[in-house]
């Protein structure tokens, strides 16, 4: 999984931090410590991590991921993070292929 979407809303910048769908990367999900959650309401599930977006990213940055593109929507930021198939990641060796 090359992309993830790392979001939160302004005035909750400490945290929590969406930082995938229900078809994100398990064991990447799991490094961030975020939890698949489903909103009432919502159609759909997100995992969710309680650390700040700024924790979250730098977790990314150790695992080869690095943020490409960033916005604001409404009240809400979005930060898009890619990572090379071929990154090498600390103590796991090659990346999935």
């Amino acid at each position: 999984m090359p992309y993830v979407l790392v979001s939160t809303q302004i005035r909750l910048a400490s945290g929590p931090t969406t930082c995938g769908d229900e078809w994100a990367d398990i064991e990447v999900m799991k490094y961030l410590g975020a939890e698949l959650i489903h909103t009432f309401g919502n159609t759909f599930k997100e995992y969710i991590s309680q650390d700040p977006p700024r924790a979250v990213l730098n977790k990314l940055d150790k695992i080869g991921y690095k943020v490409i593109a960033a916005t604001g929507i409404g009240q809400t930021i979005v930060w898009t993070v890619h990572k090379d198939d071929d990154e090498v990641i600390p103590e796991k060796g090659k990346a999935d292929r």
